[in-house]
């Protein structure tokens, strides 16, 4: 049986609304081609389209002087990205992760991987699901394999699940796991810039091979270096479930801490695990009560380092 996603993506319809044309597209969001539609860059039989249209597959579609055309099908890879290729749409870029696929649709990827680092990569043409994933408050997990320069210490995990102060914040707890004397495995909810290598290099160590081995339940095993698979319509489905879970629990937890938040302005006192809390010395009560909030307005912080496409990068 079919998932949300791919009914959503496949069912024929007679219309659709336009924002939802262009994500189908795999052009862009639906916030964003919102965006692009009120600029009047997007035209429709050689209209200027306006906010709420909805089109018809008959009708041309433009952004510019592109003519979008929609996609037959999702298509939803998982690819073992090896070292040296760069997550990058950028032509110039001869080791490109567009060029070296050679996909026969247009795709682009969800997140980054650095150049230096390797692993699971997921690449879709659906705009949608890369927004939802992409969404810093949904708390996605990431697991990692970490090869350092320096013995790995009981104190070098502890000190690591704890949150480390980089880029101008604290990152948010996390599981660490030492599976060899210069080896460890680690679990992220987040995606700075470059995580793992500032917080291995805040306490002195260097990282010498990294490598994602898992995305919320999807997983790089029996895949080769340099490979892809397309996603299973069991994982599609367990995906989408977690995607519509993540979205429910922070709607319900920012209701929560917009409550709070307007008590503690009644009361005159600061929200709990706030940015500025946590950046004064009280990291060890924001890890210890667990507070999300602060996260998320950390991770506003973190935005600040994405690369010129506007996407986070990892690792």
């Amino acid at each position: 049986m079919s998932n949300q996603i791919e009914r959503e993506f496949d069912a024929p319809k007679e219309s659709v609304r336009l924002n939802k044309f262009l994500s189908e597209a795999g052009v862009c969001s639906r916030r964003e081609a919102d965006r692009l539609i009120e600029s009047g860059r997007v035209t429709v039989d050689g209209r200027r389209a306006e906010m709420g249209m909805r089109v018809t597959k008959d009708q041309e579609v433009c952004v510019g002087k592109k003519v979008i055309q929609k996609k037959d099908r999702m298509v939803l890879l998982a690819v073992n990205k090896p070292t040296g290729i760069v997550c990058t749409e950028e032509k110039r870029e001869k080791k490109n992760i567009i060029r070296f696929l050679n996909y026969p649709t247009r795709i682009t990827y969800i997140g980054r991987l650095d150049k230096d680092s390797e692993g699971l990569l997921l690449m879709t043409n659906n705009g949608d699901i890369i927004s939802k994933m992409m969404r810093a408050g949904n708390c996605h997990e990431k697991e990692y394999k970490v090869t350092v320069n320096k013995e790995v210490t009981k104190e070098f995990v502890r000190k690591m699940s704890e949150g480390v102060p980089i880029l101008d914040t604290v990152t948010r707890p996390c599981k660490v796991e030492k599976t060899g004397k210069y080896k460890f495995r680690i679990i992220l909810t987040q995606g700075l810039n470059r995580q793992i290598r500032r917080m291995c290099e805040y306490f002195g160590y260097k990282v010498t091979t990294l490598k994602r081995v898992r995305i919320m339940n999807l997983h790089i095993d029996g895949l080769e270096a340099g490979k892809y698979r397309e996603i299973r319509p069991e994982e599609r489905k367990q995906l989408e479930e977690m995607l519509s879970s993540a979205k429910t629990e922070r709607k319900t937890e920012e209701g929560h801490e917009r409550n709070i938040h307007k008590k503690n302005e009644r009361a005159g006192k600061k929200a709990p695990g706030s940015v500025q809390g946590v950046l004064s010395g009280r990291q060890g009560d924001h890890a210890k009560r667990g507070v999300r909030c602060s996260v998320r307005r950390t991770e506003r912080t973190g935005r600040r380092d994405r690369n010129r496409s506007g996407r986070q990068s990892d690792r």
